[in-house]
C-alpha cells in the first residue's frame, strides 16, 4: 500500500525536526481550538484514550493542562523521531508508539481505548483511505470516536486549501457515521465560514 499520506509529515520533519511545524497545523491557536472542541463534546476525564496521528503529543499535554485527567493515553504516529520526542516529554500515564495505522489497523485498538480521537490526521488522505481508517478506529474503541477534518461544505469565504491538506466529503462522512450508530453529533461552528468540522460518534443502546 502506498503511504503518500505520510510524505507531507516526513517532509515537515526533515525541515522542522520535532518543532510545532511538523504537525502541519497553521498556528497553535487553531490546533488548540480543535482540541477544545473534543473536550467540549466528549467526556474525557478518567477515560482510556487513543490518539491516532498524535504527532508530538500536544493533545495529551493540552488535556492535562485543562483538567482532563485521563486514565491512560496512547498515541500512535508514523514518524519515529516525533514519537521519540513525545515519549521524552514525560507526560503522566501516556505512552506513544510509532506505527502506520493505515496499513495496520490493529494499532487503533492498542490500550483497549474507550475513546479514540483523530485530529487533523485525515487531511492528507484520499476519501477511501480516510474511511478505512475510520472503520478501524470505530472497531477499536468501546465508547466514542471523535474526528475532525476540513469540510467540503465550508462557505465560499473559507480559507482555501492547497497541498498537502484537502477537504473531505462532509455528508459522506456523516452518512458513514450514521450507518454505524444513531448517536452522532456534527459540529461545524467553531471556525469562521465552516472551515473545519468535527464528528462525534457514540455507541448507542440499539447498536
Amino acid at each position: 500500500m502506498n503511504d503518500a499520506y505520510l510524505q507531507p509529515y516526513r517532509d515537515a520533519q526533515d525541515e522542522h525536526g520535532h518543532g510545532f511545524d511538523v504537525t502541519l497545523w497553521a498556528r497553535p491557536d487553531t490546533q488548540t481550538r480543535r482540541f477544545a472542541v473534543f473536550a467540549e463534546s466528549v467526556f474525557l476525564p478518567g477515560k482510556r484514550i487513543l490518539d491516532a496521528g498524535c504527532s508530538r503529543g500536544d493533545l495529551a499535554a493540552w488535556l492535562l493542562e485543562h483538567g482532563n485527567e485521563y486514565e491512560r493515553y496512547v498515541g500512535v504516529d508514523g514518524l519515529d523521531d516525533v514519537i521519540a520526542f513525545a515519549n521524552e516529554r514525560g507526560l503522566p500515564r501516556a505512552e506513544f508508539h510509532a506505527g502506520d495505522f493505515v496499513k495496520d489497523g490493529a494499532l487503533l485498538s492498542v490500550g483497549d481505548p474507550q475513546v479514540t480521537l483523530i485530529s487533523g490526521t485525515l487531511n492528507t488522505m484520499d476519501d477511501a483511505t480516510a474511511l478505512a481508517v475510520l472503520d478501524a478506529a470505530w472497531a477499536g474503541c468501546s465508547e466514542t470516536l471523535a474526528f475532525n477534518f476540513l469540510s467540503d461544505r465550508a462557505g465560499p469565504d473559507a480559507v482555501p486549501q492547497e497541498y498537502p491538506a484537502r477537504r473531505l466529503p462532509t455528508m459522506q462522512l456523516l452518512d458513514w457515521a450514521l450507518s454505524r450508530t444513531s448517536d452522532v453529533v456534527l459540529r461545524q461552528d467553531y471556525f469562521d465560514h465552516g472551515h473545519d468540522a468535527t464528528i462525534v460518534m457514540r455507541r448507542a443502546s440499539d447498536d
